[in-house]
């Protein structure tokens, strides 16, 4: 970062020229100051920040943090702003109460109050004693699941999920650096303690997210909780070498966002995904993060209190390196591919002497948040240190786990547990996040994106298989429901564990070209099962979410379903007849839409789905795409007959795409494209015209229209680049 010479100006300022050449090529910084080289222009990103600030300051509620930062921020830096209104004693009671009684989020709660501590601490607009009732609350926080729990109390917390873990270790940390002699009230130990053990935690998910990226990859959802901490590192963090990676993987964060937004839509595959986030990009949790950022949606903000706009308006340290804002408002035709996640074996056989992936180990409680962190808890090799924890610390009747007590039986028999977990893996696997695979491909006026051959048949209960976007609201997907519709006025109800919008029941097996996708669905569990394992079970049907009202236009013929919005059209095909299913909206939630929505494909959940993208610069008018399509022949062969309970041997596909050629696909064979084998795994990190980076390499180099940002993880330095 560039500082102004306070002594001998004429030779300070030929320093300083010197210093800003350099700068300009390849010097490190931090993006931090004043127009850093390489970093989004100051005055631009300043100007974004006021624009979102205007936006969560149009009401006020001070019973919520994130609104009071939102206006404690616009009265610091707008003059002659003031609060609407003052802020009550007794304004988070309710969040105190939460996170005293140790329930499920209380950290993303706990998060944004400490940033309102570390942030406006001694702002008069908090009260001396609003203040001292957030610091008691933070000093008794419970910050990792290994601390005692009170009496009397179920810790209904869930500690370890990706982002879960990134914001325990971000608030133990900060916390525990700023209060270091305190003792703190949940286990004795001191502020210093807290603040070393959390380090040490958050250097490690640091270095794997660097190595492996994310293991909720692509998600609409958990992006926005893994923002927020890193945002806050960089913020507040006293140690430079945690500000500065937590600076690094926030690049890496936003480099996944910037390459898979359309028109503002965070529109991929995802990891974890809920109805509530998936029907609209509008509705997804990035939304506001994103808008902010890249300025590239026609839609207005949707939430006065997003935590990641709200945070990234008040951001003073951390500078979003130039090339990443690039490449999200790139229009050239892309495709981007990539490799995220551990790899774990799920399917056995059970071996004794098996080595752990990457360097781990199997029976390290060291190593428990990693494993439980991508949801491995049943899977075989680590069915031992699962079971030994949930009896080391009292699991078994927490709301996480309450539902699997019957299972406790097995700690006696590790072995037969390990070998009901292999011969189960398809269903008790639900919550796994394997190593996974992923093809986008982003065109002006529409966006691709697949996850392709990841653990096809089995029950997948937050995963989002692939999406077609034409704009945040016009979108396309299909999905196996687990469960069937529920009667709701709320748009966003749904199952969070399988529903019929959220999670696939059976994931299909995938494969994408550019942009044509292939999907085949055969469940490989039967539809019903017996207890204790009555809970999985799932529609004899797949179904498409295709929002007529979002269209321009359309139109069903031929057995394809095409629709246009603008110059982008996109077309849907099922083997299995389809039918619009209609809702009645006194019953159920419809979101406004007047035109069905839902397209069910009946006859059996073992179907296959084909979609194609196009455009009017490379397809020509609407009806000249839909015209080649309908002269494009399919053909469906079957490998058997679907069984008795349901699963299915799947099948094989022909399709003589009319912009790609011919393409064959099946469940056990490879995906090819003119004769020519194309893979579905192994992919690098990044392959796309801005980064190509190896898996698991130490360093990551971003380049977008002569600017650019290198990440080089092994030597802990962040250098951001911009033309000379």
């Amino acid at each position: 970062m560039l500082r102004p010479l306070r002594r001998h100006p004429l030779p300070g300022l030929v320093l300083g020229i010197v210093l800003l050449v350099a700068g300009c090529a390849d010097a490190p910084n931090d993006g931090t100051g004043p127009n850093a080289p390489g970093a989004v222009d100051e005055a631009w990103f300043r100007a974004r920040q006021q624009d979102a600030l205007a936006f969560a300051t149009l009401t006020f509620e001070p019973g919520n943090p994130l609104s009071v930062i939102a206006h404690l921020e616009r009265a610091r830096t707008e003059a002659g702003y003031a609060l609407p209104a003052a802020i009550p004693d007794d304004a988070w009671d309710a969040r105190f109460a939460k996170m005293a009684r140790l329930e499920d989020t209380r950290d993303f709660d706990a998060l944004y109050l400490a940033n309102v501590l570390l942030g406006y601490g001694d702002d008069p607009a908090l009260s001396p004693a609003l203040l001292a009732r957030l610091e008691q609350a933070l000093l008794d926080f419970k910050y990792w699941y290994t601390e005692p729990t009170a009496a009397g109390l179920v810790d209904d917390s869930y500690y370890w999920t990706e982002n879960h873990e990134a914001i325990y270790g971000t608030l133990e940390y900060l916390i525990g650096a700023r209060y270091p002699h305190r003792v703190f009230g949940n286990d004795g130990r001191s502020g210093a303690e807290h603040r070393d053990a959390a380090h040490a935690r958050l250097l490690r998910w640091l270095e794997l997210r660097a190595r492996f990226g994310f293991s909720e990859w692509h998600s609409n959802v958990y992006y926005q909780k893994d923002l927020t901490p890193l945002l806050t590192l960089v913020e507040y963090a006293p140690d430079d070498e945690l500000r500065t990676r937590a600076a690094m993987v926030l690049d890496l964060l936003l480099f996944d966002l910037a390459l898979h937004t359309q028109r503002g839509a965070f529109g991929t595959t995802h990891g974890r995904s809920y109805k509530k986030d998936k029907m609209s990009s509008l509705d997804d949790d990035t939304w506001g993060g994103v808008k902010l950022l890249f300025d590239t949606a026609e839609y207005p903000y949707q939430s006065s209190a997003a935590p990641d706009a709200v945070l990234l308006a008040r951001a003073r340290h951390y500078r979003m390196p130039e090339a990443l804002r690039r490449v999200a408002r790139s229009d050239t035709p892309f495709t981007d591919r990539e490799r995220m996640g551990i790899a774990i074996d799920e399917d056995g056989p059970l071996d004794e002497g098996a080595t752990p992936p990457a360097g781990l180990s199997f029976d390290d409680p060291a190593d428990l948040s990693v494993w439980w962190g991508i949801g491995a808890l049943t899977t075989w090799p680590v069915v031992p240190l699962t079971l030994a924890t949930m009896e080391q610390y009292d699991l078994w009747n927490s709301g996480s786990f309450a539902q699997f007590r019957d299972l406790r039986v097995l700690v006696s028999n590790l072995t037969l547990a390990q070998q009901l977990a292999i011969g189960s893996h398809r269903f008790l696997g639900f919550g796994l996040l394997q190593q996974v695979s992923t093809i986008t491909h982003r065109a002006p006026d529409y966006m691709l994106s697949s996850a392709v051959d990841y653990r096809p048949g089995s029950f997948a209960a937050q995963i989002h298989t692939w999406q077609a976007t034409l704009d945040p609201r016009a979108l396309v997907f299909t999905n196996h429901p687990f469960r069937p519709i529920m009667a709701s006025q709320d748009w966003g109800f749904d199952d969070e564990q399988g529903g019929y919008w959220t999670g696939e029941a059976s994931i299909p097996r995938a494969a994408q070209h550019e942009n044509v996708g292939i999907f085949i669905y055969a469940p490989q569990y039967p539809m019903r099962n017996p207890a204790p394992f009555a809970f999985f079970r799932w529609e004899p049907y797949t179904h498409a979410y295709f929002p007529q009202d979002r269209f321009d236009e359309v139109v069903q013929e031929g057995g394809w379903t095409f629709g246009r919005l603008r110059d982008g059209y996109v077309a849907l095909w099922s083997w299995r007849p389809t039918r619009w299913l209609a809702y009645d909206p006194a019953v159920y939630a419809t979101d406004g839409m007047q035109r069905p929505f839902d397209l069910v494909a009946d006859g059996g959940a073992d179907d296959v789905w084909i979609v194609e993208c196009g455009r009017a610069a490379e397809s020509g008018s609407f009806a000249a795409f839909r015209a080649a399509v309908l002269a494009s022949a399919v053909e469906v062969t079957p490998l058997g007959e679907t069984r008795a309970d349901g699963t299915s041997p799947g099948f094989d596909v022909v399709y003589e795409s009319p912009s790609q050629g011919r393409m064959t696909f099946g469940w056990t064979a490879p995906l090819t494209v003119r004769g020519v084998e194309q893979p579905l795994g192994g992919f690098p990190r990044h392959d796309n015209p801005f980064a190509h980076t190896a898996f698991e390499a130490q360093v990551v180099d971003v380049a977008a229209e002569g600017y650019g940002v290198r990440l080089d993880f092994a030597g802990g330095t962040r250098t951001l680049r911009a033309p000379r």
